[in-house]
């Protein structure tokens, strides 16, 4: 069946094989304002996605010869972002259960309230917008808002974490928050000051593994005229620089404890004195801190003050390594190469599908800020308007061998070839036949084995054979 046409919804393709139930969500679909297309297997679903991505898949469960879990098992692979909704009988509904826990979007039980299925593709399509279209962390709930602006997500721990760090924001209590280098914490702290009252003042930031002692205790709290060899004037120090907003103190398991000890002073009493001077000056300042060290071990060996930990972590919020988040990565990428394309005025449009599904597989020990730089690095490199594979296993710095069985490189290999062949023709299978030295016979054959139809590559859709 033929792609149907609808409004500016978005483009969803619905498989099954009851020819009656496609017309049915068809209607309804194109009703709403979606784009619809429509496939009878799971083979036609892959073709259909190959000429014309949609946003959203909906598909039946039981499907003939390959089902709508095996469909979904392969999408997750090479299109991870996709949305997929599953229409399961009663029999299915375990193994609906099962797919839901390794990523499909959701699943529906026949018959279904097509309000509810709606509803369902609304929210994924939420999900699957570009980041240019609003759809970064659209699962959140709070498109409208912008105080997480830059903060890339749909994981359901991503999702919990950010609805704790918007409650946390509505009060003025200290927070420690922890995290592998690169997971973003400075990132989540400038989130928590824009969803603050504080969120008008001022945020500054500091990390305090990257500063001399002498250097930061002068940073952090100022220094008169004098003060010291080499002060030729006086220094406003951060905690004044931010009164009225937010001190972020990064990496503050790294302090020297001469200045932890200071650092408590200021908190328990909410005054600085400048280095050289005998004035205290009040302060009216949020701190957030982060760390990446383990303060519990820091604390068992003296290197880290208890009584200034727990002045510190009054709220803990504890973000997840980039592995430990892998729906996001497709986003996250996305979200990167609409920044750095501009940067190197390139033309790209995305990944290609094998190179996506390199980056969500990846195991990035170097977390979102690994994965920023390997975007960019591929994206400096390419000269096609799809990065392809080789430049992002070149910037993984990964062997650009995939291990794949013979059948499955294979089969894949075949239907992106005749995709690509079909694709150049414009479905024109007497062209396609003799690039591809095989006779007419033999090459509808392998069309017939991918559920691949020449009048689905040609511009004006025509169901005649040229």
């Amino acid at each position: 069946m033929p792609a149907a046409s609808g409004g500016g919804g978005g483009h969803v393709l619905v498989i099954d094989d009851d020819e009656d139930l496609l017309r049915l969500l068809s209607m309804r679909l194109c009703a709403a304002g979606f784009r619809v297309s429509t496939a009878a297997s799971a083979e036609e679903g892959l073709a259909r996605i190959a000429v014309d991505p949609p946003r959203v898949v909906v598909s039946d469960v039981r499907l003939p010869g390959r089902d709508g879990l095996s469909l979904f098992a392969e999408l997750r692979g090479t299109l991870p972002a996709l949305p997929v909704i599953l229409l399961t009988a009663h029999g299915t509904i375990p193994d609906a259960v099962d797919a839901t826990s390794r990523g499909v979007f959701g699943y529906l039980t026949k018959p279904f309230d097509s309000q509810l299925l709606l509803e369902k593709i609304v929210l994924a399509m939420q999900v699957s917008a570009p980041a240019s279209d609003g759809g970064t962390a659209a699962a959140s709930g709070d498109e409208a808002e912008d105080w997480h602006a830059g903060t890339v997500f749909r994981s359901a721990r991503m999702v919990e974490l950010m609805r704790e760090a918007r409650m946390v924001a509505a009060s003025d209590a200290s927070v420690l928050i922890r995290g592998e280098s690169g997971t973003g914490k400075e990132l989540l702290a400038r989130a928590i000051h824009l969803a603050s009252p504080r969120a008008r003042g001022p945020f500054v930031a500091i990390n305090c593994g990257a500063i001399p002692e002498q250097l930061l205790e002068s940073e952090l709290f100022g220094h008169v005229k004098g003060a010291f060899t080499g002060a030729a004037g006086a220094r406003v120090g951060l905690f004044q620089a931010a009164s009225g907003g937010t001190l972020f103190l990064d990496e503050i398991g790294d302090m020297p404890l001469a200045l932890q000890v200071k650092l408590l002073r200021v908190l328990q009493e909410r005054v600085v004195r400048p280095l050289g001077s005998t004035q205290a000056e009040a302060v009216n300042v949020r701190v957030l801190s982060a760390t990446h060290r383990d303060l519990d071990a820091s604390m068992a060996q003296g290197r880290f003050r208890e009584d200034l930990y727990y002045r510190l972590d009054v709220v803990s919020l504890t973000l997840p390594r980039l592995d430990e988040r892998r729906e996001d990565i497709p986003l996250l990428a996305i979200h990167f190469l609409q920044r750095v394309a501009g940067k190197y005025d390139k033309q790209i449009t995305g990944f290609a599908p094998d190179g996506l599904e390199a980056l969500a597989k990846a195991s990035w020990p170097g977390n979102v800020r690994q994965l920023y730089n390997v975007v960019e690095q591929s994206c400096a490199l390419t000269a096609t308007p799809l990065i392809p594979l080789g430049l992002i296993q070149r910037a993984l710095r990964v062997p650009a061998l995939e291990a794949l069985s013979y059948a499955d490189a294979k089969q894949r290999f075949e239907r992106s070839y005749l995709v690509q062949l079909l694709k150049l023709t414009e479905g024109n299978v007497a062209d396609a036949a003799r690039i591809a030295e095989r006779n007419r016979t033999e090459f509808y054959r392998l069309l017939q084995k991918y559920d691949l139809t020449p009048a689905m590559f040609r511009p004006d859709g025509a169901e005649t054979d040229r």
